[in-house]
């Protein structure tokens, strides 16, 4: 077994807990003039096309959207509902309890971090915010590389952007986009969160067949890394 240089995670439902829509979504479609099952439906069918980034900037990515729904908002109100849509995805994020000490436990250890996320633009914007920011050394967005998980694209960039190999890396994810297959394909070590609260999690193209390790809790791939550590006798922790 491998002695990782690097753990990363997916970021909805695993590094946070489950997500689903909230109240605050029901202000966008308003603003749009557009019935809320209505833009629910569109935005749950173009999950993918607006995860590559490909539709243009948030507003010309709304405005597609909105053409699809079969409304025609004026420019200030696509304006005033991308900011709606904004908060509203972040009133919809919450990091979990342990999200924070074990990415700044991995770091103690002298491991890399990042997050690989399939999202459309709203995570880059707001992610830097976040507590966990400063504790991640890579961040890749699928709405910035233009390809969504599975595609080895994606893991890749995180390797080369850590001058690491997919060999070193662990990933760790729920299951969404197929991105423990993707990792693996890639050449990294996968595990699944299957975390209680994610029965509930809002997730697209689910990796059903996926039938390797699996961690009851975000806190388990520090025991992890440390059990592989110790197979192949790899010291981990400050020099």
């Amino acid at each position: 077994m491998p002695g990782y240089q690097a753990v990363l995670f997916d970021f909805f439902g695993t590094l946070t807990r489950s997500v689903q829509r909230g109240a605050a979504h029901l202000g966008t479609a308003e603003l749009l003039g557009c019935p809320t099952d209505t833009l629910t439906e569109v935005l749950d069918r173009t999950y993918y096309e607006r995860a590559t980034g490909r539709l243009g900037n948030a507003e010309a990515t709304l405005r597609w959207v909105c053409a699809q729904a079969g409304v025609h908002p004026s420019d200030h109100a696509v304006r005033a509902a991308v900011a709606s849509r904004h908060r509203a995805v972040r009133a919809d994020t919450w990091l979990r309890a342990d999200a924070v000490p074990v990415l700044a436990a991995l770091r103690q250890r002298g491991l890399h971090t990042g997050v690989i996320s399939d999202c459309t633009h709203e995570l880059p914007a707001f992610l830097p915010q976040l507590a966990v920011a400063p504790l991640l050394d890579v961040r890749v967005f699928s709405v910035q590389v233009g390809r969504c998980k599975p595609d080895p694209a994606l893991y890749l960039t995180a390797c080369q952007r850590l001058g690491l190999a997919p060999g070193d890396c662990l990933y760790v994810g729920d299951g969404g986009s197929q991105e423990l297959t993707g990792a693996e394909r890639a050449g990294m070590t996968a595990v699944r969160l299957a975390a209680p609260d994610l029965a509930t999690h809002m997730v697209f193209n689910a990796d059903l067949d996926w039938r390797g390790p699996t961690l009851g809790t975000l806190g388990e791939v520090l025991a992890l890394v440390d059990t592989y550590a110790e197979v192949v006798g790899v010291r981990i922790g400050p020099g």
